[in-house]
């Protein structure tokens, strides 16, 4: 009888899969801070894999919930990459809450689905 399992390895992203004809990858994150979002938030194996599949026409970005503010937001893996990089060469360690908010889509949640990120996705895929 198995009571517990763990992977072995580092995983990828929380989600993939196909929409509309177009792969999709994404992680989904959060965060209490009010002014930016930690980078810390995300592992070297993650930014790699979104990497990978950006490299290869695929849709990839994070979504990222600022609890104080209770707003959630797609915010696409490119402009996440810029940061990451920047940070590597003794740049900031976190990403300004207004850059996410001028450079992300807002997903204001409802009920069905919750967080409704396909539309969002339509309007990167516009």
């Amino acid at each position: 009888m198995i009571k517990e399992a763990y992977f072995s390895t580092a995983s990828t992203t929380d989600y993939n899969g196909v929409y509309r004809g177009h792969y999709l990858d994404f992680d989904a994150k959060e965060t209490r801070n009010k002014t930016s979002f930690p980078l810390k938030n995300f592992h070297q194996h993650q930014i790699d894999h979104l990497r990978a599949c950006t490299a290869q026409g695929g849709i990839c970005f994070a979504i990222i919930k600022f609890v104080a503010h209770d707003e959630i937001y797609l915010y696409p893996a490119a402009e996440l990459f810029t940061f990451w990089d920047a940070q590597v060469s003794g740049g900031r360690k976190s990403i300004p809450y207004q850059e996410i908010v001028d450079h992300g889509y807002l997903l204001p949640p409802q009920i069905q689905p919750l967080v409704p990120y396909l539309t969002a996705v339509d309007q990167l895929l516009a």
